[in-house]
């Protein structure tokens, strides 16, 4: 049976959404799932090597920031920093899926932003500690429009970068990623059941960097939405 507005305890949350390309539609969102250390590059960066198995972490839903956003500087940190990532947003459910079948889940694609407050995460590794802290913060999510499988295919190779203020940071091709989209889905599925308006993170190639309020972002995956956010003042 449905639930009332009148049975909420407290005023029911909005729902976040994510823009669909080229429609009126948006994308409702249940989970956000990160991929870490999936670039070469950004693992040898980060002072890691090898393909390991992939790590995942989460950030909350409504952690996402539609395209031309100004954000507030989070709390807590004096070292943001910026990821660009294909973002896989999912259709259909998958649990305990095939590689070969994983794509069938997949609804479109989207580039984004995973803004890490780093020296919260340095911190939290030293101890052996969650790098919730780091990840899943107010507005850490920006993400373009999706475009849909139907109308762009499904991305294997392309561009992937960030600029700054017009001052490249971060270049690479997502055919660069250790683990492939259909593996990250197959390797995600065992663990969890994936559920239309679920969103995967799928990793950052190398160029990380620092970010300052005033700073303003463009990102870009070939053949998807440009994303372009702000940087702005701390929360009062």
């Amino acid at each position: 049976m449905p639930i009332q507005a009148e049975q909420f305890a407290v005023p029911h949350p909005s729902q976040p959404v994510v823009a669909v390309a080229g429609s009126s539609l948006v994308f409702p969102v249940r989970r956000i799932h990160c991929v870490g250390r999936n670039y070469a590059d950004h693992v040898k960066e980060m002072g890691h090597d090898g393909r390991e198995l992939p790590i995942f972490f989460m950030k909350p839903a409504d952690a996402v920031v539609a395209d031309g956003s100004s954000i507030p500087y989070p709390p807590l940190t004096r070292n943001l920093h910026h990821e660009v990532e294909l973002v896989v947003a999912i259709g259909r459910p998958a649990r305990h899926v095939s590689i070969d079948r994983a794509l069938e889940s997949v609804y479109g694609y989207a580039v984004g932003i995973d803004l890490t407050r780093r020296d919260l995460q340095d911190e939290a590794k030293k101890g052996g500690k969650p790098w919730e802290a780091s990840k899943a913060f107010d507005h850490s999510a920006p993400i373009g429009a999706i475009s849909r499988v139907s109308e762009v295919g499904h991305l294997e190779r392309g561009y992937i970068r960030l600029s700054v203020n017009g001052q490249s940071r971060q270049a690479g091709d997502i055919s660069q990623m250790t683990w492939s989209v259909a593996e990250i889905i197959a390797h995600l599925s065992r663990s969890v059941q994936l559920i239309p308006g679920d969103l995967i993170f799928t990793g950052t190639p190398a160029g990380v960097g620092h970010l300052v309020p005033g700073d303003q972002m463009t990102a870009e995956i070939h053949g998807l939405s440009r994303l372009h956010v702000s940087i702005g003042a701390p929360s009062a």
